[in-house]
């Protein structure tokens, strides 16, 4: 799904949505305390960036969008380096009955930090930034 930034200049971000129950680690280490991506994970990842670039192929730089009649709105959208975004799973996987599990946490956080595109937000962490933004919002 693309969507576009609202501002003086526009540009497009490309999010894929995947499941809350997708699986983020796979089932088994890959070495002690070590847990790679799931499947689900990185192919979500692999499958936004391969979005992305094909977009930059085939749409270059500079979009001039059109309406129904195909009356020009006014405004461009660019499409350099655009923004990625791919929601997957929830935190609550890394909870046990005794607190949550670090190093599978570690795992996860590792590999979404060190990957600069696409952003990876969870379900979870997407609900509380909608909270955080309804309750905070200027009335």
């Amino acid at each position: 799904m693309a969507m576009k930034t609202r501002g003086i200049i526009s540009s497009l971000c490309f999010v894929e949505i995947k499941r809350h129950d997708t699986p983020l680690l796979a089932s088994t280490q890959y070495r002690p305390d070590v847990w790679p991506p799931s499947t689900g994970l990185s192919g979500g990842v692999s499958q936004l960036q391969a979005t992305v670039h094909a977009a930059i192929d085939s749409l270059g730089q500079k979009l001039l969008p059109r309406d129904e009649t195909g009356d020009p709105p006014g405004e461009a959208l660019f499409n350099i380096e655009p923004r990625s975004c791919l929601v997957v799973g929830s935190l609550d996987q890394f909870e046990t009955d005794r607190g949550p599990n670090i190093p599978k946490f570690r795992s996860f956080e590792l590999y979404r930090r060190h990957t600069g595109r696409p952003e990876i937000i969870t379900f979870d962490e997407l609900l509380e930034r909608a909270r955080f933004i309804v309750e905070h919002a200027p009335n």
